[in-house]
């Protein structure tokens, strides 16, 4: 998975740079998922193996998006053909999408709590996960009894572990040591 991050990553960026300088991130964004949907497709997955020669395996291509692809995201996917990179578009796609939230500031967030937190509850979370993150927050909120009371916030790298559970485990390994 890294191995096809790394080839996907050049790609995604260049695209997204594209994108950006004629104002059509959200365009880009349609096209690469519809584009990573049919390449993660099982027939079309077999058929980029290799044993289409690369300008007939894009045309191909091509023909299956039909008019989801406008001229430039044509030109991409020959591109791909010609390099045999066209199995990373669905890599591509969501690297895409990671380049916009960034340039967006937007994260999601995801929050596990004991409860089901309330529209105030989330309003407030998200209101202070903004301030502390300094972006637009979008929660993910699931429940997991499990934890007593309390939540387990995921933002990217960041985890804020304010259940009852992790709290007793720490002080179940304190009193052992």
């Amino acid at each position: 998975m890294s191995e096809l991050t790394t080839v996907a990553r050049p790609y995604a960026k260049a695209a997204f740079d594209f994108a950006v300088e004629k104002d059509a991130v959200a365009k880009w964004q349609e096209m690469l998922a519809f584009a990573g949907a049919v390449a993660a497709n099982d027939d079309m997955h077999q058929l980029l193996s290799g044993a289409v020669a690369a300008d007939t395996l894009a045309d191909i291509f091509n023909n299956v998006c039909g008019e989801q692809l406008d001229e430039h995201g044509q030109n991409l996917v020959k591109v791909l053909a010609e390099n045999k990179r066209l199995a990373a578009l669905p890599e591509i796609s969501t690297l895409f999408d990671a380049f916009k939230a960034d340039y967006d500031k937007e994260i999601e967030v995801d929050v596990t709590s004991a409860s089901t937190l309330t529209d105030a509850q989330q309003n407030e979370l998200v209101a202070s996960l903004e301030k502390r993150l300094a972006r637009k927050v979008k929660l993910n909120c699931n429940v997991d009894p499990a934890l007593i009371a309390g939540m387990v916030i995921n933002a990217g790298d960041t985890v804020i572990d304010g259940s009852v559970k992790s709290k007793l485990n720490r002080l179940a390994d304190a009193l052992q040591a």
